[in-house]
């Protein structure tokens, strides 16, 4: 048995092909993290906080956030370069359950929802330019559920990229770095032209020193509503459940770690450059908001959709469509990064007994086809069902709290496996992890105290995983990881 779980390591590091580099890895990070969430959250953000001091601290604080935990996660990548990523981390750090229930939920929501999410959203901008693939038409009535162009067109995108991530890494290598470019370069022109259109009285005004730090609630009819000492921690905590969303998947490249070239230097180099772009353009994104339209504009755009306001004042009639191209660039980039990295882990999960044995294979092209395909049926279920928006919201807490559970890993396995080689170690350890820590606690509770919704759901989602994790079969979880150990 021994004999025959080396033959089959041996087989697996000969099939999986190194083939990404340093610039691929990086794109792969921006171009996951950036799908539509910046033209749209901070309308959100302005209506819970109010002021432009705070509407730029959420994005801040979370940008820090990202980053900290982008640079702590590349110590665990130079730890294990492999395939899975975090629920390797999870699984290494803690034991087999844990790292099961990452898996659980990000297979039924974190990945599967946000792919549909983000599809469903290339779609709507599509419209823009199509009119036929508008959400508000209906293209099959089944009586009990119906279906809009935009989902269909959702659908076609989803099996599309799947398709094409089968035929190997290298296609979807090409989309995610040629895509992630362009919509960096696009955003970048949107922040230049609007900085050199802005208006200075609104500047002024959103800038006052006077009143730009005062919390309240603003309503889209402009009313005003004040917070509590202690609910304006909730709004700040809720305010950031939009950020989070929109700065998260960043963690997608240690899911490719087995076809990335030399992934102790490159994985960890990859996460810090391409947060750092990212939390840079974010925040430049917002302080051109904040110079061509009043908080009040922010707040009540038309669904939400900052950047089509923002671009109609700066570009006139033309701006509408210049957003619509953006984000169906942007949405399109980003669905091929989730795509592509999310079925590593249901491969790792596979080898390790978690999962169905033949998404543990690759095809002939290098790539866990059966996890891709298996993937893309969740996904598009997810964009029929049209409540990835709710769940979304509701995962976001889970998402931290692995986070959380993840950098504690660091210090557990500094003591668990003190003698395993780290290239690369933590950046301000103990310091920045254990602040992170700190951070993620703190908006968890407010969470759980002011925004009950958007915790009890994923807690549910994450808890149906323990009965399932003992379905499997305990056993063959454990058997499947002493092989590993043996070989």
């Amino acid at each position: 048995m021994s004999l025959e779980s080396t033959a089959e390591s041996a087989e697996e590091k000969k099939s999986f092909k190194p083939s990404l580099g340093l610039m691929d890895a990086t794109m792969l990070v921006a171009g996951s993290m950036i799908g539509s969430g910046i033209f749209i959250v901070s309308a959100d953000i302005t209506r819970n906080t109010g002021s432009v001091g705070w509407l730029m601290f959420v994005w801040l604080i979370t940008g820090f956030m990202t980053l900290t935990a982008a640079l702590s996660y590349g110590e665990l990548s130079a730890m294990f370069p492999k395939a899975g990523g975090q629920y390797v981390y999870l699984k290494e750090a803690y034991n087999s359950l844990i790292g099961f229930l990452y898996g659980w939920s990000f297979f039924t929501v974190i990945q599967t929802a946000t792919i549909a999410a983000v599809a469903v959203a290339f779609a709507k901008f599509t419209a823009y330019l199509l009119p036929m693939f508008s959400e508000d038409l209906v293209a099959v009535d089944l009586g009990f559920i119906k279906i809009s162009p935009a989902q269909l067109l959702s659908l076609v995108l989803i099996v599309l990229l799947t398709f094409i991530n089968t035929r190997g890494v290298n296609g979807g290598k090409i989309i995610q770095t040629t895509f992630t470019l362009t919509k960096l370069l696009s955003l970048l022109g949107l922040i230049v032209f609007g900085l050199l259109f802005m208006k200075p009285e609104i500047w002024a005004a959103n800038w006052d020193s006077a009143t730009m730090w005062d919390l309240h609630k603003l309503n889209i009819d402009g009313s005003i509503e004040s917070y509590t000492t202690i609910a304006a921690f909730g709004a700040i905590a809720a305010s950031m459940v939009g950020s989070i969303f929109s700065s998260d998947s960043w963690n997608n490249v240690t899911f490719i770690a087995g076809e990335i070239k030399n992934p102790q230097r490159n994985i960890g180099l990859s996460l810090a450059l391409g947060t750092i772009i990212v939390t840079v353009i974010y925040l430049m994104t917002n302080v051109m908001y904040t110079g061509v339209l009043s908080l009040q504009d922010i707040a009540s755009s038309d669904k939400d959709r900052v950047a089509v306001t923002a671009s109609n004042v700066i570009f006139g009639n033309a701006g509408t469509m210049i957003i619509a191209i953006m984000i169906m660039i942007s949405t399109f980039g980003c669905n091929n990064g989730l795509i592509m990295s999310g079925a590593r882990v249901y491969y790792s999960m596979a080898k390790d007994g978690m999962f169905f044995k033949k998404v543990g294979t690759l095809n002939k092209n290098s790539v866990p086809e059966f996890g891709l395909w298996i993937q893309c049926v969740i996904a598009c279920l997810w964009s029929l069902s049209g409540k990835y928006g709710n769940l979304l919201d509701m995962i976001s807490f889970v998402v931290v709290v692995f986070y959380m559970l993840t950098i504690v890993g660091i210090f557990i396995l500094r003591k668990k496996m003190p003698d395993v080689p780290r290239p690369y170690k933590a950046f301000g350890y103990p310091f920045l992890p254990i602040i992170y820590i700190i951070m993620g606690v703190a908006f968890c509770v407010l969470l759980i105290i002011y925004k009950p919704e958007y915790t009890w759901p994923g807690l549910i989602i994450v808890l149906l995983g323990i009965p399932v994790y003992y379905f499997i079969g305990k056993k063959n979880i454990d058997d499947a990881n002493n092989l590993g150990e043996a070989s």
